[in-house]
């Protein structure tokens, strides 16, 4: 079994606080996870998709009160928004009685909607952890398992597949259910058909610049209405809108946000891309590496680095600024598909502007070496692990 860097995560959290919001997407693994801290801990389990968990928190301070002194997991929370506030009450009732961390651990699928509900209730006694999908560091020992890990995607069903044909399915039925089910239950009256095409729409711009009225235009639908159903599809932590940078440095910089679907499996599914030779005669290869170094070296970033990219109406432009917590200047990254690494007039100006404390280019061979005085090449795991170093 790959071992879950989140798993540490959690354990040190439910040390330090009363409860624990681990957030993720459907299919990444949260329940295991969950239940394999549960088992050391010999905590109490409840689906609250299952009415007959959902029954016994008819009056949940009397249910709950019963286990005080054991690990309570809350699965698929958003089922009883209402939960929030009783938790609150218990949690601060065991403070008082000397009970003051490893109280409960909440599952949740849509990270807005988790950190709105518990925000608004359990300020101070809430900390959250984020569960990415399989990254390079927990799922790639070779060569092969990096071409594996990009076509297929991190969600261990997929990755972890019998074939290809297998890994295609299940991402098949993943963005079906999404559609079908957590649309309706999430996004109110937003047809499937629409959001489909959206997301669809989404991964033949992998990486470009969001323009919502294009976007619009072609789902017959107003700009506002496009920026929304956007909002949840990042809600659903399927997309993710990486912002600009601004800084005050007399340059005209782009101020739209890049737009990328998160995992790169599913990319190639909403694009019919089933094996790796399709992939690399498709349009959208360079973008998809893009994405896919982008999110795995923010699975292994340090918590609170804030990312962003940097662009002038020039062409100066980084693809990646990392502003990590303690260092004195962000950490610039430039990614090229290709063993064959020239840098281009645009990086050396972006990092001539910004003076980034240190510069790389993050290209698809495994050697590390100085490209110039002060920019180094590196593969996608040297350069994820050098990151998780930090943290």
């Amino acid at each position: 079994m790959i071992e879950r860097r989140a798993a540490h995560l959690v354990r040190e959290a439910l040390h330090r606080q009363a409860a624990v919001a681990l957030i993720g997407p459907r299919q990444v693994g949260k329940t295991t996870l969950a239940l394999e801290i549960g088992d050391a801990a010999d905590a109490l389990y409840l689906d609250l998709e299952a009415g007959a968990d959902r029954s016994k928190l008819a009056d949940p301070a009397l249910f709950l009160q019963a286990y005080e002194d054991r690990l309570v997991i809350l699965d698929e929370i958003h089922r009883l928004p209402e939960l929030f506030q009783e938790l609150r009450g218990l949690i601060d009732q065991g403070r008082r009685r000397g009970k003051r961390t490893g109280r409960f651990l909440i599952l949740g699928s849509a990270s807005v909607d988790l950190l709105k509900q518990s925000g608004e209730s359990l300020a101070g006694r809430i900390e959250y952890v984020e569960m990415h999908p399989f990254d390079v560091l927990e799922a790639v020992g070779s060569t092969q398992d990096m071409t594996r890990l990009w076509l297929r995607g991190g969600f261990p069903d997929s990755f972890l597949a019998a074939s290809d044909a297998a890994s295609t399915a299940f991402r098949r039925s993943f963005i079906r259910t999404y559609l079908e089910r957590d649309v309706a239950q999430f996004g109110g009256r937003i047809p499937a058909e629409t959001l489909e095409r959206l997301w669809t729409m989404l991964a033949h711009n992998q990486g470009g610049l969001l323009n919502a009225s294009k976007l619009a235009m072609g789902l017959s639908v107003s700009a506002p209405t496009v920026t929304g159903y956007i909002d949840l599809l990042v809600d659903l932590l399927l997309v993710r809108r990486l912002r600009p940078f601004h800084a005050n440095i007399g340059k005209r910089l782009v101020k739209s946000p890049k737009v990328y679907v998160r995992d790169s499996g599913l990319v190639h599914t909403l694009l019919g891309i089933d094996d790796h030779n399709t992939l690399l005669g498709h349009p959208v290869v360079g973008a998809s590496w893009e994405g896919f170094v982008i999110e795995n070296l923010l699975a292994a970033a340090p918590p609170r680095t804030v990312a962003s990219f940097y662009r002038t109406a020039a062409g100066a432009e980084i693809d990646l600024l990392l502003e990590i917590p303690g260092r004195k200047a962000p950490w610039a990254i430039e990614i090229k598909k290709g063993l064959t690494v020239t840098i281009g007039k645009g990086f050396h100006t972006a990092c001539a502007d910004l003076q980034p404390e240190k510069s790389f280019i993050v290209y698809s061979g495994e050697d590390r070496y100085p490209v110039s005085s002060d920019v180094e090449v590196i593969g996608l795991r040297q350069m994820s692990a050098e990151l998780a170093a930090l943290a």
